[in-house]
């Protein structure tokens, strides 16, 4: 139940109930995102959890830079409709190889949106934020590894051409490409842009079996851009008095330090981001001496920086319609000695206090004092970390078993 009540606190009750439906569709399988055989069709559901973002930002958040806005009702594939939603996907696909975002792959569009998506093809607004490019590479790997048909194999490789040409000499990727103005330009882990595209190309590099499709000039290629993404990950993680600390969600792209995003996320410590980043590289087997020290500093961090006695509760409001969403909650921070270890998303750097932003850059030192729009629409508080510590003592003893950083 924990998870179920961390995805409506990220997301807020709206997409709660959207992802409980799909939720329920999967759990038929062998297991959450199960890839089984469903009775209903002749392919398997294949994980689709890294659309959820996007999924979320088209049907729940207002926005006027879509090219096309769902219908009321709009219908869905089924999860093991899969060779629909991969003709989905390469719909979306711009002419560089990337996607936009804020869409949702699974949608059974109709004629006059299907026209305005090949109407729009050159405009190249191409993206790895909430999930994007990178899912759909990895969607269409898996799709034409099962089927052989060779029309998803050259969307697939566009998608990984368009990865390697995105890539900074430095090895991190921006939010955005081509266009990196703004804070776009920076090396981004909001979102898990670098680690979600890193997974993509360790799976390549990992042998996995759905890119055995790829021949061994390209890989070599692919291996180049995984050892660059490693080394920009380690040069970007926070540094203070001579111990690592972790990440912040934007860095810059020339000299590695933490970045503003969009304007209520300031550079900081960011747990959320951090956690998935050190999740990826304890996925490394025979981790070099800078992996396992990055992985240390993490872990140490993690556990100085939790929150004890602490939780947030979800109070149901009428709602209020803003910008962006309606909110229809919101989130008061109470004490309770019952309460497990609880982290806010960002810590000042330097003093490592629990760290707040309003919209505007207004910065604050507690929950209550940021508006009601971000406190529903953002995830102030997280339990991410935990994650990575219930990890670590397995990663400890196989990879740095002469120093445990959580030995009290």
């Amino acid at each position: 139940m924990k998870k179920y009540f961390d995805i409506m606190n990220h997301y807020g009750e709206k997409m709660f109930r959207r992802i409980i439906v799909v939720l329920a569709i999967f759990s038929a399988g062998s297991g959450l995102f199960a890839q089984d055989k469903i009775d209903e069709g002749k392919y398997p559901a294949l994980n689709i959890s890294g659309f959820f973002d996007s999924s979320h930002h088209w049907y729940d958040i207002y926005d006027q830079q879509k090219v096309i806005m769902p219908k009321s009702n709009q219908p869905r594939y089924k999860p093991n409709e899969i060779t629909k939603i991969a003709d989905n996907i390469m719909l979306y696909q711009k002419d560089n190889g990337g996607w936009p975002k804020n869409y949702d792959m699974f949608a059974i569009l109709n004629e006059q949106q299907i026209d305005t998506l090949k109407s729009v093809k050159k405009i190249l607004n191409t993206t790895f934020d909430n999930g994007t490019t990178h899912t759909q590479v990895e969607y269409l790997a898996q799709v034409y590894s099962i089927t052989k048909d060779e029309k998803y194999k050259d969307p697939c490789m566009k998608g990984l051409n368009y990865i390697i040409s995105s890539q900074y000499p430095n090895g991190g990727w921006p939010q955005f490409f081509p266009d990196t103005s703004g804070y776009a330009k920076y090396i981004t882990f909001n979102d898990g842009v670098m680690v979600g595209i890193m997974n993509v190309l360790k799976n390549i590099v990992d042998n996995k079996p759905h890119f055995a499709f790829l021949d061994d000039v390209f890989r070599e290629k692919i291996k180049r851009t995984y050892e660059k993404g490693i080394e920009c990950i380690l040069n970007c993680q926070i540094k203070e008095k001579g111990k690592l600390l972790a990440w912040c969600q934007q860095h810059d792209n020339l000299n590695y330090k933490p970045k503003w995003a969009r304007t209520f996320e300031p550079p900081s410590i960011c747990n959320g981001e951090s956690s998935g980043i050190v999740l990826f590289l304890m996925s490394i087997e025979n981790p070099n001496k800078d992996i396992i020290k990055s992985i240390q500093g993490a872990v140490k961090w993690f556990d100085d920086s939790k929150i004890l006695n602490t939780k947030v509760n979800t109070v149901t409001l009428p709602p209020v319609k803003y910008k962006f969403a309606t909110s229809r909650f919101d989130r008061v921070v109470v004490k309770d000695s019952n309460a497990l270890p609880i982290w806010t998303r960002f810590y000042e750097l330097k003093t490592h206090k629990p760290l707040f932003c309003d919209r505007g850059r207004k910065l604050y030192y507690s929950l209550d004092k940021v508006s009601r729009e971000r406190r529903s629409g953002y995830a102030y508080y997280i339990y991410d970390p935990q994650t990575v510590i219930d990890k670590y003592p397995e990663w400890q003893r196989k990879w740095a078993p002469d120093e445990n950083v959580l030995a009290k």
